[in-house]
């Protein structure tokens, strides 16, 4: 299985007017086409920062970040998900949803055709001339899942994307977020704090270190269930929770 995505020696460090700060030291990940790969580690050890790495808005001090065999210029096609749902309110979901077709000068039929397939499929379509104010936080972050989608990136980014959602909402979400990214055949990177989250969701798990952040284990939770809240569900579950817990702490 051919990887997606490489990242060969990474550094990064910051300038300031008093000092250097290290952030992100000799880090290496492979991830796989196809897999879920999660990013967990300490609070503040750079977990995000590796994402704006990979899409190409941080170049790395030192190391080289690969896609496809290619080192990236920043023109990939990469999918980019953050904490909220980022819709615009004065738009409805259709029309947040074209809105990277715009950007991209491919507001086409076909492709607007493609954005009514997929609300149809994931259950948004009759909401579509709704605005985000009228749609829960769950359809909102699928309609933000979509508009990642609706332009074919080859990887997707995922920043936390569950954290501003209460827990009840946030594990339905997890498993609407999941089932649309292995429906469509993406290969994704999650960042997260939440090790359930994590073990629900991955086939690949990255610990890292705190500050300057470097691979500190990675972990192939291999669970049955076809689901993440069906993972969880898993008598292993807990064994796997425990022994990344203890990693992190």
């Amino acid at each position: 299985m051919k990887n997606i995505l490489r990242l060969e020696n990474v550094s990064l460090t910051y300038q300031t007017p008093d000092d250097e700060i290290e952030a992100i030291k000799n880090l290496s990940i492979d991830c796989p086409e196809g897999k879920f790969l999660s990013i967990i580690g300490p609070s503040g050890c750079g977990k995000t920062t590796v994402l704006s790495m990979i899409a190409g808005l941080l170049p790395p001090t030192s190391g080289k970040i690969y896609v496809y065999g290619h080192e990236i210029t920043g023109k990939e096609d990469i999918g980019y998900m953050l904490q909220k749902d980022q819709l615009f309110p004065w738009r409805t979901i259709e029309k947040n949803v074209f809105l990277p077709l715009e950007i991209k000068k491919k507001n086409t039929a076909e492709n607007r055709n493609r954005a009514a397939e997929l609300l149809k499929k994931y259950g948004l379509y009759d909401f579509r001339k709704k605005y985000p104010e009228q749609l829960s936080g769950g359809m909102r972050q699928r309609a933000a899942l979509i508009r990642t989608l609706i332009s074919d990136p080859d990887l997707l980014l995922l920043d936390e994307p569950f954290s501003a959602l209460d827990y009840q909402t946030r594990l339905c979400v997890t498993d609407d977020v999941y089932k649309i990214i292995k429906n469509e055949r993406k290969t994704a990177v999650l960042v997260t704090h939440d090790i359930s989250e994590a073990i629900s969701m991955s086939d690949i798990i990255i610990v890292l270190t705190e500050r300057p952040a470097k691979v500190k284990s990675v972990f192939l939770p291999d669970l049955s269930g076809d689901t993440p809240l069906r993972k969880r569900e898993n008598p292993d579950f807990g064994l796997w929770f425990e022994k990344i817990w203890k990693e992190l702490n």
